[in-house]
């Protein structure tokens, strides 16, 4: 439990004091980041200036600056401290994030607290979100060799999330938007913010829906119950939109083309599917390795959490190390995105994670992905 005791710092006169004084909460010692000073936060963004300002998100800003001692950049999240629930992210990133290490995850270094002020301290990622590249009017292009390499990354992240760590982590938010690329375009998972942790073979405990509209599964809409399949379908809406160059919902769009899923869906039926693909790729792409992708992330987004694949499964199929069981999108409904649009906030119930069915290792398409390891 999380205790509410705190303490401030008061080794500053009186002045500086009041504009650098930190609190600090007994729960803070069962985490592993580092503790850094208000004073060299402020000093670092020069104030958290606008021009220091990189964008906006649910729950407050994010700026770069430089900490003068280490010359280190670094990214630093302000979150909001007008409501709790700020609070409760804030508390959560911490604990998610300060003990998880994975090369396709976004370092978490450090973080800090005072009156009216939570501060996340990342590594700098040079270039940004995924989104601009894929949906901004530059359209700051991105190859697709790139893309498969930014889809294998966040896959990998997301296997070592359910799997591999002591804990089983979802993380509940998988879109473009907070996927980072570094200098050398590798893509970063990052905000766990509304990130759940449960002990493996553990039932998690009752929550409220969370996500963004266009990534929910529909299970969530209807029942609250966040699983590993839940972030199996939001990666699958992820993929489609790295794939199509499009979001998952858009309202601008004709009927038939608004729910991304339903619209790639359509055309995998009537066999043009790679007429989905971003138009901005041109013919820049082996048809095998973009159908792969398409129909993998039908697969994902498949209305029976059931039917999905598990992501140990999902990235073994984009390194060409399984395949794709494409029978499995005969059976596809056709209101899959539509149900998943729906948003509700009472609490749910909460189950232990689904494990997919295991998939027969047989099917029409099998090919491996450009590798950008």
């Amino acid at each position: 439990m999380v205790s509410l005791h705190t303490y401030t710092h008061t080794h500053a006169p009186r002045a500086k004091r009041k504009r650098y004084e930190e609190i600090r909460e007994d729960w803070e010692k069962e985490y592993g980041p580092q503790r850094f000073s208000y004073k060299d936060l402020y000093k670092a963004t020069e104030g958290f200036k606008d021009k220091a300002l990189l964008g906006s998100g649910g729950f407050g800003n994010v700026y770069r600056g430089t900490l003068l001692k280490s010359k280190v950049e670094v990214a630093i999240k302000r979150v909001s401290h007008e409501s709790t629930q700020g609070t409760k992210e804030f508390v959560a990133e911490i604990a998610s994030l300060g003990k998880l290490r994975h090369r396709n995850m976004v370092p978490l270094q450090g973080y800090c607290r005072r009156s009216g002020e939570l501060l996340l301290v990342y590594d700098y990622m040079s270039n940004g979100s995924l989104d601009k590249y894929l949906f901004t009017n530059e359209r700051l292009k991105l190859s697709w060799t790139q893309r498969c390499k930014i889809l294998q990354g966040v896959a990998s992240a997301l296997v070592y999330l359910h799997e591999e760590w002591e804990q089983v982590v979802l993380h509940r938010d998988v879109k473009a938007s907070n996927v980072l690329l570094d200098a050398d375009f590798n893509g970063r998972l990052g905000d766990f913010g509304l990130a759940r942790l449960y002990d493996h073979g553990e039932i998690p405990q009752s929550t409220h829906v969370v996500g963004t509209l266009g990534y929910l599964a529909p299970e969530l809409t209807r029942t609250g119950k966040a699983t590993t399949m839940t972030d199996v379908f939001a990666f699958g809406a992820f993929m489609l939109e790295v794939a199509c160059g499009r979001r998952p919902v858009v309202q601008q769009e004709l009927p038939e083309k608004m729910i991304l899923v339903d619209w790639v869906h359509d055309c995998w039926r009537k066999g043009s599917i790679l007429e989905t693909s971003d138009p901005s790729l041109g013919d820049d792409y082996v048809m095998e390795h973009m159908e792969l992708v398409l129909k993998l992330g039908l697969l994902c987004s498949h209305l029976s959490p059931d039917a999905r694949p598990s992501m140990r499964h999902v990235l073994h199929c984009l390194e060409g190390e399984a395949f794709l069981y494409e029978q499995a999108l005969e059976g596809f409904p056709t209101d899959s995105a539509s149900a998943a649009t729906l948003v509700i906030g009472d609490d749910s119930s909460s189950v232990a994670a689904s494990n997919a069915s295991s998939l027969p290792q047989s099917c029409s398409v099998h090919t491996t992905l450009p590798s950008g390891r």
